[in-house]
């Protein structure tokens, strides 16, 4: 996945993915329980990265062809607002904080602020190149963007909105996830087949961990790392403890978004060629279902409520 790793506590409900679906111009709420899609949401304009607000009342999926973020009520499951930004708006993320809703800029070098109440872009963020993949610390004062074509991720304060690093990592760093902790960030490299591994504390690479080809994101459960291998048609996995190689899972074809449930004992992978996801056990590592899905699936970001 694209954040970190849960959201926040609440009441026992069965989980649902809202999978953005690039191809058919829809998100599919999929029903985790029955593994099944229950409701289907036109978004025009190529739908791809997706983020919930901290209540998850909201989902904020971009829409990279129309210049826009559509805003989903997720229990009325359908569009209360779309809201035209410019630019290339691919990855995004919400602060866990505040609400505070950041959009990166395919064609800039920049995030945009958006304010969760008024929808209103009331700010941008200096970065590197490319700007794809975002996540943030828990306490929601550090953000991390993976800058695709500086083969660096930025680290920004929040608060300030400053950027404090540029970090040096593998080639092409798409999706970027951090730990529970606040201590590690993994960044997912399509160009080198790998993950870098970031000391935030740090701010350097201090780990390369070689991965499935052309790796796009990256989620943490159970002491391990799991990669979505776009060219692979797997999973790859390490243990966070060591960094050693585990199994690579196949899955379908062309996997990309990839998240964790809530209780972290599953994951459910998007793959975009297949048009399905995966459900893999976390501690078998087994693939144990698989749900059929829209046209070209994405689901990149956070898109378990």
């Amino acid at each position: 996945m694209v954040g970190s790793l849960a959201g926040p506590a609440g009441p026992a409900l069965a989980e649902e993915a809202f999978v953005t679906a690039q191809s058919a111009e829809t998100v599919d709420v999929v029903d985790l329980d029955a593994r099944r899609v229950v409701a289907t949401i036109p978004v025009p304009g190529a739908p791809a990265g997706i983020a919930l607000s901290p209540d998850r009342a909201r989902a904020y999926v971009t829409a990279p062809e129309a210049k826009a973020v559509a805003v989903i009520d997720t229990a009325a499951r359908r569009v209360i607002r779309t809201v035209t930004l410019g630019g290339g708006p691919l990855g995004i993320a919400v602060n866990p904080a505040d609400g505070t809703v950041y959009v990166a800029d395919w064609f800039a070098k920049r995030l945009m602020v958006v304010n969760p109440e008024t929808l209103a872009v009331e700010g941008e963020i200096a970065v590197g190149t490319s700007p794809s993949g975002l996540a943030l610390t828990r306490d929601g004062r550090l953000l991390a963007a993976a800058d695709r074509d500086d083969d660096a991720v930025s680290l920004v304060d929040t608060r300030t909105r400053e950027r404090l690093a540029a970090i040096p990592v593998g080639t092409r760093p798409f999706g970027v996830t951090i730990d529970p902790e606040g201590r590690r960030a993994y960044t997912a490299n399509v160009g080198s087949n790998d993950v870098s591994v970031i000391d935030l504390a740090a701010r350097r690479e201090v780990a390369r961990v070689p991965v499935g080809e052309r790796p796009y994101a990256v989620a943490l459960t159970g002491g391990r790392a799991f990669v979505t291998d776009q060219y692979g048609g797997t999973v790859s996995t390490f243990d966070l403890a060591t960094l050693a190689p585990g199994p690579r899972i196949t899955v379908g074809d062309y996997p990309e978004g990839i998240a964790v449930s809530r209780d972290g004992t599953r994951l459910y992978v998007a793959n975009w060629e297949s048009d399905t996801l995966s459900v893999i056990d976390a501690e078998t590592l087994a693939v144990t279902g698989t749900i059929r899905t829209a046209s070209g699936p994405r689901a990149f970001g956070d898109f378990l409520r």
